[in-house]
Formats: C-alpha cells, structure tokens, sequence
C-alpha cells in the first residue's frame, strides 16, 4: 500500500469526507502535525476547514507564524477550525485579510468582550479621519467583518452564550449604524448641522437579539436644530438618512455589510423617511394599527442623536402598553399570526426555521401577545427581548415554570440553528436545508451525536412540536382575550377603581369583596401574582351570576385551600373554561361550593364536558366496592365510600348548574349514585356483621328502592326510600337469619348517618309494610304473606315504583316478581279502589300542606305541583297497566307517555303534565342547589328568588319571569289534573 493510500485512508477515517481531495488541500498546508490534524476532524466539515486553512495559508504573508501559533495556541486552533469548518464566507474574508487570524488569538478573547460604547468608539474611530467616501465605507465593512470574526469564533466554541451572540451583534450592529451616520454627516457638511437625527433600533436588533445576517429594522424621527427651518432640517436629515441606508447596504468590493430596513415607520414605504417627534406622536395617537404597537414592542435609541431618541421612547411607549384596550386586540394579533403562515411559500413551509408552524415567530408572537396585555399594569414584562420577556413572565406566573422552561429551551435552540444556518454563506436564510451534507455540518457544528444529520433532524423536529404546543397553549388561551377586553385600570385593581367597578358589577358588599380581594393578591408570591391575573376577569364572572359576593368569598376559601397545590393555579390561569366555569359555580350554588370546600381538589372536574358527564352506576359502584374492601374498619370503608359519593354529587351539581344535563337527566345520576352508595353500604355493612359475629350472614339481602329513587327521579335533597329483604339460608333458622338481617339494616343506616364531610343520605324505610310499626326488615316469605292478606291500596300504589337495587340479584328478582301483579292489577282498578285513591289524595291535600305556605308555589303539594302529576300518573298505571305494557314503569314522564300513546289521555294533556313535572323539579333542585337546605316553597325573599330564577337559566334579573312561568304552567297542569284525576 503507497503512502498516499495510507493518508487517504486516515483522513477518511477522522471523518473527511472527500479523501482524495483533501490529500490535495493537505499540500497546502506544509508540515501539518498529527495534533492540528486531528483538531482539522472535529470542526464541523474537516474538508471545508482544510480547504479554507489553505487558502489562508496561502495569502498569509506570516503562514510559518500562523502554523506555528495553530500547534502551540489551542484556543487559537480551536477557534479558527471551528470558523473554517463551518462558514466558507468567513473563510473568504480570511483570504482576503489573512492579517485578521491574529484576533482569533489569546485566551481573553470570550471573556473580555467589548460593550457597547467600546464597539461605537471602535467603529467610529475607524471611519472618522478617512476623507474619502468610498474608503471610509470599505473601512467600516472591513472592520464589522474583522468584529464579527471575533464574534463567530466564541459563538462556535462556546465561550458566548446565544444571548450574549444576540446582544453583541445587536451592539455592533448600533455601532455600524453610528459609523455610517458619521460617514453620511461628513459627505453632507455643514448642512448636517440643520437638524437632530435619532436611530430607533426595531424588530431583532431594538430587541437586543440580532441575527448574523438580518435585515437591520429602524426608524428615523428628526427635529430642527435650535434657530434652523423645520423643513429644510427635514430635508437634510432625510439626507441623512438616505445616505446611512446606502452605506450599511450597498455592496462593495468589500461585499455589503446588512440591508437597512425603514419600512416599519409611520404609513410604510409609501411615507416620508424621516419625521418629527411630534408627527410620530400624532400618527400613533390616531391612524396606527395594532401590528405597529407590537413592533414598537421593541423599539429603543441605537444611533444618532440620544437625547431625540430617548425623548421618541417616552413618547411613544406608554401608547405601546395602551394597545391591548382596543376593540378585539388580541383576535386582531392572532389573526395576524395565521397571515404570516399563509404567506409561507409552500415548498418552504415544512422547513421554515422562522416564520412556519413551531417556528421562532410562534415563540415571539406568543410572548409579545402576553406582554401586551399584562405588560399594561406590570411593569417588569417591558423588555424588547424575547427571552427576557419569557423569563419575567414565568417569573411572575403569566406562564408556568415548565412552560417557560420548556419554550425558553426551544427557542435557544431554533435561534442557535438560524445562526448555524446564516453563517455557512453569511446570507439571510431562514429554510433548513435538505442536503444530507449541509445537516451534517450543522449538526456537527451543534455538538450533536453521530450521526450528527439525523440527531439534528430529529432535535429540530422535536422543538419544533414543542413550541407549535406551547404556542397553541398560550397565544390562543381565551383568558387573555377577556383581561385585554379589561380597561386597563380595572386590570390593575387599584382601591379606587376597584371598589368603583365592583359597585357597578352589582357586588353588595364592595368593601368586604375589597379584603378578599386584598388577602388574594398580597405580597409578591407567584400565588398572589397569578391571582392578580385571574381575578380582574373572574370578578366579572362572578358578577354574571346572581351572588358574586358569595362568589367571591367561596374563590377566596377554596384558594386558600388549594393555593398550595402546584395545578390549582396554573389550570386557572392556563384553562379559561376551568376558571369561567368554577366562577359561575361558586357564585350560583351554596350546595356546589359546600361540596367543593369540603374537597377542593374536585374543582378539576370543571375543565371539560367530558369530566362532567355523569359516570354510569356501574363504574361508580365498582369504585365504592373496591374502596370499601380496602379498609377493615368499616368506619373507614364508609368514609371512602361517601368520598366518592361526593365526588359524583359535585360532578352531577356542576354539570347542571352549567346547563350540560336536563332534570331528567339530573334525577337519573343522583339515583344511580344513590345506588350505587346503598350498594357500598350495604357490603360494608354485611362485612361488619359478620366480623362481629365471626361466621357468615346465614341469610341473603337485597335492598328494593321506592318512591323517587325506584323512579329513578331523586333530586338534592330526597332521602333514599327503600325496603329491606332477606331470606335466610337452608340451614338458617328464622328468628336468627332476621336477627342477622336487622344488625346488617341497622348497621348500614348507621354508617349513612355518621357525621361527615358530604351531604348526608338518610335511608327512609317507612314505606314498609306497616310502615314505622313493621319490623324493619321481612324476609321474602313475610312480603308474600303480607301482601297476599293485608295489603292496602295506599301500598299497591307505594310499589309502582319500586325497583330491585343491590343485594342478592336473585332474591331482588323473586320480590319483583312477587310485587308485580300488585302494582299492575290485570283487571285494574275497581270503582272503590279508585275512589279510595282519590279519598287519600284529598286528605293529603287538605292536611299536609304546611301551615302558612302558598298552595301556589308549594312544589310538592301545591296546585299542580309534583304530587298532583305523580298521583295522576300512578291512577292510570294502577287502571291499566294489567293491559298497557308501557305503563309498566316506575318513572313518571315515560307513564304519562306510555299512557298517552295509549290514547288513555290527550297527548297535549300529556306533554302539559310532563312540562309541569320538569319545570317543578327543575325549581326544586335550584332551590337546594342555592339553598343548601330542603325546601318545597318557592322564596319569597327577592334576592334568594333571584338566585333560584338564575340557576333555572332565567339570568340575574329573571326572577318574575320564573315566577310567572311557574304559575302559569302548575295552572295549565292542574286544569289537566282536574280533568283526568279527579274526573
């Protein structure tokens, strides 16, 4: 094998890519030693660096020195390959200027970096004393190239962060700017002497985070010089200005340096160059559109004259944080958004480093849109500078740690990459390129593993989602849209204008919402800095329903229960839905803010429709069971049993107090829940027995519901009416299987009663045969005796609605079965039984009503109230259901249905009994979801009218409508009751 084939074959395996032809590079670096060889294989393309290496040593006139320094000076090596590797446009300007690898050496170089003032001072002493035009401008060009060199090498090898990369471009940027100015004053003359010109610095490098190859945005406001003409001072600056474009863009033998772009001024391209102080003013004032705020975001003194560009600044910014108060701001920002990515050309748009989908403009639009509308009342989220933004918004709690972490990292990362890619050819370029090649290069350039195109793919790609989800997330969150809709003294939520604004909110105890308010948002605690965000806009909803001030005071108390829990806060802030809801909940509902005090952490319930969709029976009752079997003591399992029961009663609470479920509907999960829980109780108890009695229960047990819970029409406040049924095992006696039979009843009834933190369910069994006198418990041959010799027609109507509901399935079908020719006479009623029906019914309406209450408004056993629809429909179940199927029901509406589709009624005297039963249900869940306490009777106190009319969905001001819609449908209803009932 020949030496040449031995080299080849080295290089090949450091990692160049073209062997053969770096075999023909390496002759034009003499002497090259194994050290320098082996540094050539780890810059980002060997080939490129060699290449270019080359060529400097080729034009430089100390290429001995240069070699000698590359083998001795490692930062010097380090820097140099790494520029070479990467950036072949850097690499020319090398060759042209071999002299400048001299600034690529010593160690101080990354940690003694210029600031501002020095790169002004150096750039313009540089063009200063040069008469000539054109010499001076090569000048200037020459040494931003020799600045940026410096700059690019500790970009490359760490010694700068991506921010520090940002800031220095953007002071060298600032410094050329005043170099050309001085250069543009020289070739004017006296004439420059007219007028005071100020720089703004706009878009990246306002923002202190400029681009290798960007265009430089700027905008130029003038003022006469004292004794001088306005116009002709405007004249001259304009001059001026024109001339500092021409410098910085025109390209020369020395290349060009960067556009300079004014066309973010006042009316566009199409306007004047230059204006006034006071033009800018009046133009902002009146005629700027929302876009034109946000690029002011940025804007800040860069050049020319400081005292005119400081006076511009404080101009013009307090208009900047006055925008987010127009009419539809943040739409109109987020529509801007979506026109951006519709003018993406499409063979660009998978790859658009900057303006497509998980781009840099996702990352920057999203903070200026929250710096905007928070930006009004709290000062620290001024900064033009995107990542300082982010930070001062995480920091305060306008995003979320792991939000801001999160973006902050993908958008180091994107902006790392744009720089990656500008460098290879310093051109302005925003596309990731597709050559396997040139990924390779960048991904190596990154410190990327091997293979460095893949890893740098599949790193982009993943920032790329990142930042498309967090954008989603925070640009379009609909709480920012309704704090911008906030005036912005409103937002701040001074003393003054908040004691004023909750007056006109409706809030009857200003003074006390004040120290709720006061207590929430004290201090400088993230907590107290998210809630300073919430509670402008949830005091607003909070006053959309009937009782903001309870509603208020029910936020304070489960806030200071929560405040603690990482995900309270942040789901408010971050889920509109979750905090607009959660406020029309606590401010509407005594019963639901009970609930949630008593659990606070259920409020996560409220985030979506799906969380407040009922869960089955089925799921419920399987969670009890196995929560129960997790404890031995049955104090414990009972606990854990009612835990979850409210869990579901909130979930079912909220979604009705939100309009996402109809009474029925209600009536059906609060009986399944029911169930479900006397289910619990009933497996808990029969484990207590029979640990107590150490040996298995010698009879069976099944629960049968009645009344509301058998019709499956439960609301807040019923008790559970049920019947007990055993049957005692083979072996068992009687007396000790209904002993045993009884201790499981009272045990269970026990359990329910235990003071807790949920609403209590009382177990009523007074439907029993005999009612309080009868044993509490029958075995299932005792039901059968009763019935078949005792029963009345009171209790034959008792048991239309009764319902097997846990226990031994068999035993609840066999009582079934037992009960049914009772409930459904095959032969119906008898002239007798019916009278005696409505005998019954007359003396309850005669002696139950309570002493002082309305008859009209008594939802239970007023005129046309619930008893009166139940009544009528279990008369013509009890007359015909031995031969109408249908009416073999233990719920009501599907009765009246059943009955008049068996034309047993009229089907409009059917739809009008069922109107009725919903409208007073309705009504009687409101005033327990409001009251906290049973009641039968609408209120007569105005505002707890009020409260009821609202959660009816009659809005605050409903309560006469309610009222009248009451009257007038329990009217309608007992004229069909008078007819068909009472004949």
């Amino acid at each position: 094998m020949t030496r040449t084939q031995t080299t080849a074959g080295r290089l090949a395996r450091l990692g160049f890519e073209d062997a053969e032809s770096a075999l023909r590079d390496l002759d034009a670096v003499p002497g090259l030693s194994d050290d320098l060889l082996a540094a050539l294989a780890t810059a980002a393309s060997p080939d490129r660096a060699l290449r270019s290496l080359g060529r400097l040593v080729e034009h430089a006139d100390d290429s001995a020195e240069l070699l000698r320094q590359l083998s001795h000076d490692h930062a010097l090596r380090t820097r140099l390959l790494a520029v070479l590797g990467l950036s072949t446009a850097l690499g020319d300007h090398l060759a042209r200027h071999p002299e400048q690898w001299h600034e690529l050496a010593g160690p101080e170089l990354g940690s003694c970096r210029p600031d501002a003032a020095a790169l002004r001072a150096e750039l313009v002493g540089v063009v200063a004393d040069v008469e000539e035009e054109h010499a001076a401008v090569d000048a200037l060009r020459v040494t931003y190239r020799r600045l940026l060199l410096q700059l690019v090498a500790c970009d490359l090898t760490g010694e700068l962060s991506m921010e520090e990369v940002g800031d220095e471009l953007a002071n060298l940027a600032a410094g050329t700017l005043e170099a050309a100015l001085t250069i543009a004053r020289s070739q004017l003359g006296e004439r420059a002497d007219t007028c005071r010109l100020a720089v703004i610095g706009m878009g990246k490098c306002g923002g202190r985070e400029l681009n290798y190859v960007s265009d430089v945005d700027v905008i130029f406001v003038a003022e006469a010089a004292p004794g001088c003409d306005e116009d002709r001072a405007l004249r001259n600056a304009s001059l001026l200005a024109g001339h500092l474009i021409r410098i910085c863009s025109e390209h020369t033998a020395e290349g060009t340096i960067w556009p300079v772009d004014a066309a973010l001024r006042p009316e566009g391209k199409s306007a004047p160059l230059v204006r006034t102080l006071g033009s800018h003013r009046s133009y902002y004032q009146r005629w700027a559109k929302t876009w034109e705020f946000q690029a002011l975001l940025k804007a800040r003194p860069i050049a020319g004259d400081p005292g005119l560009g400081r006076e511009y600044v404080e101009a013009i910014m307090p208009l900047v944080w006055e925008a987010a108060d127009r009419d539809g701001f943040v739409s109109e920002v987020q529509a801007m958004r979506r026109r951006v990515l519709e003018h993406i050309p499409a063979r660009e748009e998978d790859r658009q480093l900057k303006l497509g989908t998980g781009g840099l403009r996702d990352v920057e639009f999203a903070v200026q849109l929250l710096q905007l509308v928070h930006g009004r009342t709290d000062e620290r989220l001024r900064s033009g500078t995107t990542l300082v933004a982010l930070a001062a918004l995480t920091g305060a709690g306008y995003v979320g740690r792991e939000d801001g972490a999160a973006l902050g990292d993908s958008y180091r990362f994107l902006r790392t990459l744009e720089h990656r890619i500008q460098l290879q050819q310093l051109r302005r370029t925003h596309v990731v390129p597709e050559s396997g090649d040139d990924l390779r290069r960048l991904g190596r350039s990154m410190g990327l593993a091997k293979p460095a195109a893949d890893a740098l793919v599949r790193e982009w790609k993943r920032h790329r989602r990142e930042v498309h989800r967090l954008h989603e997330k925070l640009f379009y969150r609909p709480l920012l849209a309704a704090v911008a809709e906030l005036p912005g003294d409103e937002v701040r939520l001074a003393p003054q204008a908040a004691r004023a604004r909750l007056t006109a909110l409706g809030y009857v105890d200003p003074a006390g919402a004040l120290r709720h308010i006061e207590a929430l948002t004290a201090g400088v605690s993230r907590t107290a800095a998210i809630q300073r965000q919430l509670l402008p806009v949830m005091l607003g909803w909070f006053a959309d329903a009937a009782d903001p001030d309870a509603g208020l005071l029910a936020f304070r108390k489960v806030s200071d229960a929560l405040g603690t829990a990482q995900w309270y806060l942040r789901r408010l802030r971050d889920d509109d839905l979750l905090a607009e809801r959660m406020a029309s909940v606590l401010a509407s509902s005594g019963y639901a803010t009970d609930l949630v005090l008593r659990a606070p952490e259920t409020v996560a319930l409220l985030a979506s429709d799906a969380e407040l969709t009922p869960r089955g029976r089925e799921q419920v009752e399987s969670d009890m069971l196995a929560a129960a079997r997790r404890h031995d003591d049955p104090v414990k399992a009972i606990h854990s049993v009612r835990a979850i029961r409210r869990r579901e009663l909130f979930r079912c609470a909220a979604a009705d107090l939100l309009g996402l479920l109809d009474v029925e509907k209600v009536g059906e999960s609060l009986s399944d829940l029911t169930a479900a829980t006397l289910s619990g109780a009933l497996a808990t108890a029969v484990a207590a027995v029979e640990a107590e009695r150490r040996t298995p229960l010698p009879t069976t047990m099944a629960i049968i519901a009645m009344g509301r819970l058998g019709g499956h029409e439960l609301n807040y406040a019923s008790d559970a009416d049920v019947l007990f049924v055993h049957e005692p095992t083979p072996a068992a006696g009687e007396r000790e299987s209904q002993q045993a039979a009884l201790e499981v009843a009272q045990e269970m009834r026990r359990l329910l009663a235990l003071p807790a933190a949920d609403p209590p369910l009382s177990v009523d069994a007074d439907l029993r045969p005999e009612g309080k006198q009868g044993p509490l418990v029958r075995s299932l041959a005792s039901y059968r005796a009763y019935y078949s010799r005792w029963s009345q027609t009171w209790e034959a109507q008792a048991l239309l609605r009764a319902e097997p509901l846990c226990g031994n399935p068999d035993l609840q079908r066999r009582f079934a079965a037992l009960i049914d020719p009772l409930r459904w006479p095959a032969d119906g009623l008898s002239a007798r039984e019916a009278a005696e029906v409505r005998r019954v019914k007359a003396r309850i309406d005669a002696e139950r009503l309570p002493r002082g209450a309305d008859p009209a408004t008594h939802t239970k056993l007023g005129r046309g109230g619930l008893a009166d629809i139940e009544w009528t429909a279990q008369l013509l179940q009890m007359q015909h259901a031995g031969t109408v199927d249908g009416l073999r029901t233990t719920r009501t509406i599907r009765a009246l249905q059943a009955a008049a589709a068996a034309e047993l009624i009229e089907t409009d005297d059917a739809e009008t009994l069922s109107e009725a039963w919903r409208t007073v249900s309705r009504v009687r869940n409101a005033m327990m979801l409001v009251r906290t306490r049973r009641s039968d009777s609408l209120p007569r106190e105005p505002k707890e009218r009020a409260r009821v009319a609202h959660v009816c969905g009659y809005g605050s001001d409903g309560a006469e409508a309610l009222f009248d819609d009451y009257l007038r449908t329990t009217r309608r209803a007992r004229q069909v009751i008078d007819r068909v009932f009472w004949e």
